[in-house]
């Protein structure tokens, strides 16, 4: 597999509106740490969801986040002809938006949820990494996302419980 340099991958159509989704309505642009980029964007998303909506609809729109984020990635992927492009955000987004399903809202639950979510998606322990690897498409590029979501999810929900 060849690995491409930042300068050789494609670049989105910011125009189209399924890159404009894809890529985090830019974040994912970032020159670097696109994928921390993209979390930071999940914040600016969160923050409303969390003071306006009830468990039910969060986690509703969460979900729908998730399943669109399947298609969106898929197409952006094809349409660019890399498999997970770096600079694909939106399953950053979904992941986000999973680890703090439950979370009560505050500035420390965000900024620790952010942490682990971002430690999940950038070491990828297993079953994570296996799925990067082995689980291809919109569905794979979405699902080791949203398994790091959900493994940031129970740490925040122990510490938020216990600590």
């Amino acid at each position: 597999m060849t690995t491409l340099t930042r300068e050789e991958l494609p670049k989105p159509n910011m125009g189209h509106p399924i890159h404009f989704l894809a890529f985090g309505m830019g974040a994912g642009c970032s020159p670097s740490a696109p994928g921390t980029m993209g979390t930071l964007m999940a914040v600016a998303f969160y923050l409303p969801l969390s003071m306006l909506s009830s468990f039910t609809v969060y986690a509703v729109i969460t979900a729908v986040v998730v399943l669109a984020g399947i298609w969106i990635c898929d197409w952006s992927a094809k349409d660019l002809g890399v498999h997970d492009h770096p600079g694909i955000v939106w399953d950053e987004i979904a992941g986000y938006l999973v680890t703090m399903l439950g979370a009560p809202f505050g500035l420390v639950w965000m900024a620790v949820g952010f942490a682990l979510f971002r430690f999940f998606d950038i070491v990828k322990p297993w079953p994570i990494s296996w799925i990067d690897k082995h689980v291809g498409g919109g569905f794979g590029i979405m699902l080791d996302d949203v398994i790091a979501g959900i493994a940031a999810m129970t740490c925040l929900q122990v510490i938020i419980h216990f600590v």
